[in-house]
Order: C-alpha cells, then sequence, then structure tokens
C-alpha cells in the first residue's frame, strides 16, 4: 500500500528517542531557534518601517521554519546496522577517488512505503532509493553501512571486468608439447565454459569452445611431424590459478546443491554433471574430469598426471572462451557463481594482484577505481558473493547504478544482462513480482542475490511518473524463502512513489 498523506507520521522511535507525551529537548533545534531570533532582531534595527508593515507575516514565517527544523531533528531515520563478518584485505591497494555526496532531497515528498518497509519478512532492512537524473537520496535506511551483498556482488565483478579485461576478452585453453618424447599439456587459462560435449551442441554457455575440435587440432600438429612417437601421456597443468579450490568462508552445501564447482584454471561445464542444467551436482575434482574427458578425445592415452608446461614449448592448439560481454550475461542473468568467480580471478591476474582467493580485493578493487566512486569500506571475498564476508555498502550500488544505467563506459554491458521484473532472468521466475506487485512487470531491472543470511536486490526502476531510480535493497539476518516478495513489493513501491518517493 502506497500513503500519499501530505503530512507523514513520524514513526515512533524514528530518531532514538523515546515517545513520551511531552516532547524530548532537541539541542540542535534550541540551537537554530537562537539564531534566528538574533537574526530577527538585527533585521529589526535596520528594517523598521518593513518590519512594522510585515512583522505577522515574518514572524509567522520564522515560526514555521524553526518548527520544520526541529521536526527534521527529531525525524532522522534511524539506520539499521547489519552485523557483518570483517574480512583482512592486503595492504597495498589501489587508490580510492572519493566524489562530492550524494545530494539530498531539495522537496517535501509525500509518497511513503513505510508499511511496505516495516514487514517483519525484510528482517534487518539496509536500503537506499537515488534519483538517478539529480542524484538526490529519496530514501535511506542503513544506506552507508557495508554488508554482505550475496549474488548483487556479481554487479561488482562484472564492472570491474568489463573495465580491466574489456567486452572482448577470451580465456585461451592451450595444448603444448610436453617434455618427455609422447606427451602433451593441456593447460588451463582459466575458462569454465570449456565443455565435453560434441562440436556444434550449446551446454548452459552460449558460445563456449569443445574438447573435441581442440582434441582435432592437437591430432592434426603432432601427425603432421614424423619424428614424433606415439601421443601416450597427457599432463594437466591448471596453476593459472593458485590457492584453495575453495573458499573457506562457503558452505560445501553449495556444491553439493549444484550451485558452484571447486574454482579451477582447467574444468569443463563448469564441472556440472549436467552440462545442459544451470543447476547440477559438481564434482570434487574438476581437474581431473577435464583430464579424462580430453584424453578420451586424444585417443591413445594410457598415462594421465599433473604437472606444468615447459617453457616455450611447441603450442599444438588453442581455443577461446566467450567473450567477458556473454559471460558477464551469463553471471547476471541467471546468477551464475563459477562464471563470476572465472572473472573475478582473471580480474586479479591481469592487474597483477595475484591469482589465488586472496588477490580478489585488491583486483576487484583497482578495476572499479576506474568509474570514480569511493570504495571505502567496500571488501570484496569473492566474485560471487556466496561469502558472508563481502562487504558494500547500498549506498555503493545506488551510485555504480546511475553509471550503468547512463552506459558509461562499457557498463550498457551490465545493463543489458540484467534481470527484469516479469520478463527476463531471475526476476521472470513465477515467485517474483506476482499478484500485485505484476503492476512492476518490465520496469524493474535489477540484480537479484540470496545467501542463507540474506536475500538482496539492487538495479534501476523505471517508475510509474517517468522518473529513473537506481536502489539497493539488503534484508539480512533471519530470513525465509518470501523474503523475496517482501522485497518486490517495497520495490514495487518506489516504482509507485517515483519521484515522490518520501524518506519518512
Amino acid at each position: 500500500m502506497i500513503d500519499e498523506t501530505p503530512f507523514p507520521e513520524r514513526p515512533e522511535g524514528a530518531a532514538g528517542e523515546p515517545t513520551t507525551s511531552g516532547d524530548p529537548v532537541n539541542p540542535a533545534s534550541a540551537a537554530a531557534k537562537r539564531g534566528l531570533a538574533a537574526s530577527v532582531v538585527a533585521f529589526a534595527r535596520t528594517h523598521r518601517l518593513a518590519v512594522a508593515a510585515t512583522g505577522g507575516v515574518l514572524a509567522l514565517a520564522l515560526l514555521g521554519t524553526g518548527a520544520l527544523a526541529a521536526g527534521a531533528a527529531v525525524n532522522a531515520p534511524r539506520d539499521t546496522v547489519a552485523a557483518t563478518t570483517s574480512t583482512p584485505t592486503p595492504a597495498a591497494e589501489p587508490a580510492r577517488p572519493a566524489p562530492a555526496a550524494a545530494a539530498t532531497p531539495s522537496r517535501i515528498r509525500t509518497c511513503s512505503v513505510a508499511d511496505r518497509a516495516a514487514d517483519g519478512r525484510l528482517a534487518n532492512l539496509q536500503a537506499q532509493v537515488v534519483n538517478a537524473a539529480t542524484g538526490e537520496v529519496l530514501y535511506d535506511r542503513g544506506g552507508t553501512t557495508a554488508s554482505r551483498t550475496a549474488s548483487v556482488m556479481k554487479v561488482l565483478t562484472s564492472a570491474a571486468a568489463l573495465s580491466v579485461l574489456g567486452p572482448e576478452y577470451r580465456a585461451a585453453t592451450t595444448v603444448v608439447k610436453g617434455a618427455e618424447p609422447g606427451s602433451v599439456v593441456l593447460v588451463g587459462g582459466g575458462d569454465v565454459t570449456l565443455s565435453r560435449t560434441p562440436s556444434g551442441t550449446e551446454t548452459v554457455y552460449p558460445g563456449a569452445a569443445h574438447l573435441d575440435e581442440l582434441a582435432t587440432q592437437v591430432r592434426d600438429a603432432w601427425d603432421a611431424d614424423p619424428a614424433n612417437p606415439p601421443l601416450t601421456k597427457l599432463v594437466l597443468d591448471p596453476s593459472y590459478f593458485g590457492g584453495d579450490e575453495w573458499e573457506p568462508s562457503w558452505d560445501l552445501v553449495e556444491r553439493e546443491y549444484g550451485y558452484m564447482s571447486n574454482i579451477t584454471a582447467l574444468q569443463v561445464d563448469g564441472d556440472r554433471d549436467d552440462p545442459f542444467a544451470n543447476t547440477s551436482w559438481r564434482s570434487g575434482d574438476p581437474i581431473g574430469r577435464a583430464g579424462d574427458a580430453f584424453a578420451a578425445e586424444l585417443g591413445g592415452i594410457s598415462v594421465i598426471e599433473r604437472g606444468t608446461a615447459p617453457a616455450d614449448a611447441a603450442q599444438l592448439g588453442q581455443v577461446f572462451s566467450p567473450t567477458v560481454a556473454q559471460l558477464v550475461d551469463k553471471a547476471l542473468v541467471v546468477s551464475d557463481n563459477t562464471v563470476a568467480e572465472m572473472l573475478a580471478r582473471l580480474v586479479a591476474i591481469e592487474t597483477g594482484a595475484g591469482n589465488t582467493f586472496g588477490a580478489i580485493n585488491q583486483g576487484v578493487l583497482q578495476g572499479l577505481a576506474a568509474y570514480g566512486l569511493d570504495t571505502t569500506g567496500i571488501t570484496v571475498v569473492d566474485g560471487s558473493g556466496l561469502s558472508d564476508d563481502n562487504a558494500v555498502p547500498p549506498s555503493y550500488l545506488t551510485q555504480l547504478f546511475v553509471k550503468i544505467n547512463a552506459r558509461e563506459g562499457h557498463l550498457g554491458v551490465i545493463m543489458d544482462g540484467l534481470p527484469v521484473s516479469g520478463q527476463r532472468g531471475s526476476l521472470s521466475y513465477s515467485d517474483r513480482f506476482a499478484g500485485d506487485n505484476g503492476v512492476a512487470h518490465g520496469a524493474v531491472s535489477a540484480k537479484t542475490g540470496w545467501i542463507e543470511t540474506g536475500y538482496t536486490l539492487a538495479g534501476v526502476v523505471r517508475a510509474q511518473d517517468g522518473a529513473t531510480l537506481t536502489f539497493a535493497i539488503y534484508a539480512l539476518g533471519d530470513v525465509s524463502d518470501d523474503t523475496k516478495q517482501a522485497i518486490d513489493t517495497l520495490t514495487t513501491g518506489f516504482f509507485l512513489c517515483g519521484d515522490n518517493l518520501s524518506n519518512q
């Protein structure tokens, strides 16, 4: 329900003061009134005639101004602070530009979403809404507090990848001659979309390269040299990614349920059992699965082992992943976790931050620096958002989405890849923007997020009154599946209110 009463009531205890029959003393308001009184005296001394003629009107105006000042102080909304777990970040981080703060509202707005925001299913609510055209913050509940983002983190990962790698970048998988006679080395380049299915078929990853194509290149190159002995040994080199394959803060159930693979530089089909299903069980050995599949394509292989490629070894074959633009679309529209981790790791490597999970924070922040937004307080533990230890304030997302909506740089790729309410991706599912919230079909382009400790949504709203709003909603803590509907209802409220959205 949208309340458009001209004078919304002050919510109980909204300023952190006890609500009693008497008015609490507000030092800021008292000081403001004393300043106003002094101004009246000075004005009267120098404009006696004018004051005599308009004294009643002036007194009334000043009294009204004082009341508004006092009311604003009493009604300041309380920030909802969600508990986060701090994660150590690398000592060397890129410079973080700090532009001017977003503009505050310039007029009284009367369309309230207070009843929607009070829905208990939202648990610990943090939210912010900004008018994308003016930069005004229309609505704020804990918007500057950095908290876990769930899969909304993929927006930051994608923005960093577009900045550092560019939309046309492709990851390579290469085969070179091995150090021993009769051996070749399969060198992973971070392409998690490489497929073991036959060429010509399309998996969950449109445009993916296929192992049979790579094997054909290798066989042709090998057989072209009569000096080569029979090909009998395959060496697997996954060293492009280092460190842990599984981020320690992730719940292993994400792998068992088929939402995330181990993160390795060499794997096939995102390590899915079913290459054609977005959600499919993942193994604990994606490198071994890729090696077995490639050996079967080559034929004649009797030994498979792990190692590293010799320096300056002759290349026998190479295939490439889909473009970063295609990968961003996949990471956003169906929230593919493994692709998001691929992008984050490639960003870390390209920026020189390193090739482990620990390097992602520095790499992604360096990539985000290109957009000129203050990243102070942001912690990036992974590229997918599965970790509770990620921390991003809603205010950063509302500012970034202003740039995404404006298609700055390559950010239009993100705008085009977002789910759309009732139409595309994870916002088109039957449990999203249903019932009364269907009025906002096609009007919300946003990234969804869910982990055990929270649901999130952030993006752009084309409001009913023609205004364009950017928003971020975090519902953190004790949440349940129907928290998604509460988030949709609040977002629909933003759509209905538009630029008349009240902060009360």
